[in-house]
Parts: structure tokens; sequence; C-alpha cells
């Protein structure tokens, strides 16, 4: 089975900067899109960023501000974030589609497997 363990949420102050890890395991020799996902009380799930090899997408919310990135070995992906404001303050779950399947980096509904999710609190 797919398994996705986040790091390296927390609290920051408005304009800082975090970076959150996550360790993709449990396939192999696959390319695969993975992406970050993030869920506030009272809001909707909302995908900010996916990744499948050299190609990224981001939503606008966070476009200019967040980058995602992979290891050289493809088995951890990054978020950096960048400018954060108290609108940034969610649960941040990193997410991978079925391996071997078609998938799409924009399309939330393709991300099937989910981390346990970091808490990233702006004040």
């Amino acid at each position: 089975d797919v398994q996705l363990v986040e790091s390296g949420g927390g609290s920051v102050m408005a304009g800082g900067s975090l970076r959150l890890s996550c360790v993709v395991s449990g396939y192999t020799n696959k390319r695969n899109c993975l992406g970050w996902l993030r869920q506030a009380p009272g809001k909707e799930r909302e995908l900010l960023a996916g990744l499948y090899g050299g190609s990224s997408w981001y939503a606008a919310s966070v476009k200019g501000r967040f980058t995602i990135s992979q290891s050289d070995a493809e088995n951890t992906i990054y978020l950096q974030m960048n400018s954060l404001t108290p609108d940034d303050t969610a649960t941040y779950y990193c997410a991978a589609a079925q391996p071997g399947t078609y998938c799409d980096i924009s399309r939330e509904a393709d991300f099937r497997y989910w981390g346990q999710g970091t808490q990233v609190t702006v004040s």
C-alpha cells in the first residue's frame, strides 16, 4: 500500500516560512502524481500543488509563494511555504495518486492516498 508521512508543520508568524516534508513509500519504479492539500476548520479541502516528474501545478491562492519539489530519490516531496498569512492556517496533507494509472496533478480527485496531516498555524 502507498504510505505517506508528513513532517515540518508548526507555528510561525505572518510573513514567515515553513518547509513541509513527506516521505512516500509502498511503490517503486513508478513515476506518480504527488501533491499537497490543506483543510482549515469550516472550509473545504483545497488542492494546493501537484507534481509529476518535471511538471508542477499550483492553486492561485499559493502560486508564487509555495513551491513543491521532490528529492532526487523521488521518495520525499517538499512544500516550501513563504510569505505565510493567517489564511494559510490549516492541516496540510501530502497525497499520491494510484501508481501506474493516468493522473492529473491539478485534479484533487486523482489523489487517492493521503498522509496523516501536519498542522500549520500562522499568527
